[in-house]
């Protein structure tokens, strides 16, 4: 759920509780107040009835005319109420109500059988009337359940409509404050999102709030760090690759100059052997044979040893001339079973290093890939430069339909990858229509000691 969809639902739980816990306070103190009235109307009306007695008892006053509720009646009657006094042996004397009636219900009945449950309205309230020791009688004060029960609901009504506008405006209100509180947080999502796709230059900007300025600052020192992080990494994969091209050179030399010589040696030896007994011991023709064939097999497995371990020059031949050596080699080893076709774009003889190794080894390393595991019928090198980076994309026709690739398919893309990654470049793979697999890698073009 949306955060402040999640925030205005707590709100609107926490108003509708607060509506039900006041209007529950609002109905208590509606007979709080009704019975208080029955209590102080009775104490007043009895007040002025043993005054009455007092008066009788001095002379002043007639005896028939007890009780007199006139007084009573003009100076404080209340709405409701019901007064009966009775005689010492419980027999109505006289009574008097004054508005007790209500023209129409407007409450609900379910409305009224709650009440009636919960306060039980309409309570008598008795009063004793005792004068010089003796008791004339009791005064009984009944309220009308029916005017208070409509008092409860129309407090209930006005209750309900100050609510109703005052909930919407506040849910309006937060609202559009958490809007506004939230904002940095898209911002921060955003930025995040970025990150996450490798976009570490991104810097989210100061806030207002505290909370998010803090976070803000934290995701922003992240950044820096994983920065330079990448950087020192991105250092020291290339001073590896100049390491790994280092001792690939010196295994091609050491291949050269012993294992070959040695082969060299042994061909000519072998070579001796087959001309001395073709006249001496025709014989051992055959091995001697075997021999020149089977060293002419080393050689020629040392030979494609030497292809792949050679040291990559930028300057002689160049970066286009080992391409096409390369593309015209895998032409002759797949025997036209597979089209392989080079395509460069843009002078790319003058490339700083380590970018022509790295490039020749990608496409090294692609091309041994299609030729293992594509069966394509065609493979395409497009290699484009332009003023600050290089465009590489080998394309082929094989089988390749979906992505990603099984963890252990051994295609050696993690390989291509951190070659990539050092030097601050992007690969991005694609399946071809109908099918195959498109390879496109970005090289930024810089300065040498820029990558040391």
């Amino acid at each position: 759920m949306n955060l402040k969809f999640h925030l205005l639902f707590r709100i609107v739980l926490i108003a509708v509780a607060c509506l039900i816990a006041t209007a529950a306070y609002v109905l208590y103190q509606t007979d709080r107040q009704a019975r208080q009235q029955a209590v102080i109307s009775a104490d007043s009306l009895s007040r002025q009835l043993i005054m009455q007695l007092w008066r009788i008892d001095a002379g002043s006053g007639e005896i028939q005319r007890f009780p007199d509720f006139d007084l009573w009646k003009q100076t404080g009657s209340v709405p409701g109420l019901c007064v009966r006094f009775l005689s010492v042996n419980n027999e109505p004397v006289r009574s008097l109500c004054n508005g007790s009636s209500v023209s129409a219900p407007t409450w609900p009945d379910a409305f009224a059988s709650a009440y009636r449950l919960v306060f039980n309205p309409g309570l008598d309230v008795w009063r004793q009337i005792v004068f010089n020791g003796r008791r004339y009688g009791a005064l009984v004060i009944a309220p009308s359940a029916e005017m208070e029960m409509a008092d409860a609901w129309n407090n209930i009504q006005n209750l309900i409509g100050f609510s109703a506008v005052t909930v919407p405006a506040i849910c309006v209100l937060v609202y559009l404050s958490i809007s506004r509180i939230l904002r940095p947080a898209r911002l921060i999502v955003d930025g995040l999102a970025r990150m996450a796709t490798g976009d570490l230059s991104v810097r989210l900007p100061n806030f207002e709030v505290a909370e998010w300025q803090l976070t803000a600052t934290a995701i922003n020192r992240l950044a820096v760090a994983q920065e330079q992080l990448l950087a020192e990494r991105g250092k020291l994969a290339v001073r590896l690759m100049t390491v790994q091209e280092e001792e690939r050179r010196y295994l091609a030399r050491e291949l050269h100059d012993e294992f070959g010589q040695c082969l060299a040696a042994i061909s000519a030896v072998a070579a001796s052997i087959t001309q001395s007994a073709e006249q001496d011991c025709p014989a051992l023709v055959p091995e001697a044979r075997q021999i020149t064939r089977i060293t002419g097999h080393i050689m020629a497995g040392v030979r494609g040893l030497l292809l792949r371990l050679r040291p990559f020059e930028s300057g002689e031949p160049g970066l286009a001339a080992n391409l096409n050596s390369l593309t015209a080699n895998w032409n002759v080893h797949c025997g036209g079973k597979t089209r392989y076709r080079l395509i460069i774009d843009g002078a790319c003889e003058q490339l700083p290093e380590p970018l022509p190794v790295t490039v020749f080894r990608i496409v090294q390393e692609c091309l041994t890939n299609a030729a293992k595991h594509a069966n394509a019928a065609n493979v395409t090198v497009t290699l484009t430069r332009s003023a600050d980076s290089l465009m590489l994309i080998i394309e082929d026709d094989g089988v390749a339909s979906q992505l990603p690739f099984a963890k252990n398919c051994g295609i050696g893309l993690p390989g291509i990858r951190e070659r990539i990654m050092a030097l601050a470049g992007r690969m991005n793979l694609t399946i071809a229509e109908p099918h195959g697999l498109i390879i496109q890698i970005q090289l930024p073009i810089r300065p040498a000691e820029v990558l040391q």
